[in-house]
């Protein structure tokens, strides 16, 4: 395993975070979600990432339930703040002082620590200022309650904001968790750019586009298996699932061959090219999963090796710098 400096920071993570988003408490059993943590923290893995939104708190539990025992200096646990959990009450949503306070005390206690590691707003709350969620985020870091604070999904002026106001709040804001693969290049025009300059690492989700860059869904076929055949989750991936895209991305199976990799590991390892991003946030269902991605930690791929395989995705590759405030709530979701 590799690790990387988180921002300007002292912190140190594993290049590959173990993150549970849509498997712990949901997709698959405790006993196998355990035993997917045990192959990541055997393969050398010490970061895990989670939120208390993922199956309405369940995956945090089970995160603490897999960790417990674990020498704690040795990991680092990452969390997140903003989507409603609970009953879904006027105040469990959001980057309010009450939502964040409260949230923050719910997820120690169901990871069974004393602080997080990182501490994540989940998205931008269009609903409070700014300086209330910052204040609130100074906070918890002066309780003690988190080291470091972070952000998932905001545009680049968020960012600056966010981090100016952490400068005069006196802590650090030190990630962005973006979504980011070969197919989503989003955050390359404006969001790596401004992170670079202001002392922020990208944690990126998705570095094979929810399982499309692994080869497994053919042009012309209906996905019998993963989340494309889950109805709930294949309407999210609708535009991965073209004919167009999914051909493209079988023109990576050759590459992925004579760079001696998988074409998951292929995947990630290209996320972990881009000197902006500190980990590649990777997910299992299996403990072999877990074997197989480590694989990928610490692989350079060279420049051909970099232009073959946008040679190979060509146009179906997004970068409009713009979706990212497309596809953020602009209100609170009740």
């Amino acid at each position: 395993m590799e690790f990387r400096y988180l921002g300007n920071s002292g912190l140190k993570i594993s290049e590959i975070t173990y993150g549970n988003w849509l498997t712990h408490g949901s997709q698959v059993e405790n006993e196998v979600a355990h035993a997917c943590v045990r192959a990541a923290l055997d393969a050398g893995i010490t970061t895990f990432d989670t939120a208390d939104v993922y199956a309405n708190t369940k995956a945090e539990t089970v995160l603490g339930e897999a960790l417990a025992g674990e020498r704690r200096e040795s990991l680092e646990i990452f969390t997140k703040v903003y989507w409603p959990t609970g009953p879904r009450g006027h105040n469990d949503t959001g980057l309010s002082r009450k939502h964040i306070m409260e949230s923050i005390n719910g997820s120690l206690t169901r990871l069974q620590t004393d602080y997080v590691d990182l501490y994540q707003a989940h998205r931008y709350d269009t609903e409070t200022p700014l300086e209330e969620t910052m204040q609130a985020f100074a906070d918890v870091v002066r309780q003690g309650k988190a080291l470091y604070i972070g952000v998932s999904e905001w545009t680049a002026d968020q960012i600056r904001e966010g981090h100016r106001l952490s400068k005069e709040l006196g802590f650090q804001l030190i990630s962005s968790q973006p979504q980011y693969s070969m197919l989503w290049r989003v955050i390359e025009p404006e969001v790596v750019p401004a992170c670079a300059e202001l002392g922020i690492s990208q944690i990126v989700w998705s570095p094979m586009a929810q399982g499309v860059l692994s080869g497994k869904y053919l042009p012309g076929q209906a996905p019998t298996e993963g989340r494309a055949a889950d109805p709930s989750m294949g309407k999210s991936m609708s535009d991965y699932l073209t004919d167009e895209v999914l051909t493209a991305v079988q023109g990576l199976k050759p590459i992925a061959e004579e760079a001696g990799l998988t074409m998951p590991q292929l995947a990630i390892a290209w996320v972990l090219q881009n000197p902006n991003v500190a980990a590649a946030l990777v997910g299992a269902s299996k403990p072999e999963q877990v074997e197989a991605n480590v694989k990928a930690a610490g692989v350079k791929l060279e420049d051909d090796v970099m232009a073959k395989i946008d040679e190979a995705l060509g146009d179906v590759v997004v970068r409009d710098a713009a979706m990212t405030q497309e596809n953020a709530p602009q209100a609170r979701v009740a």
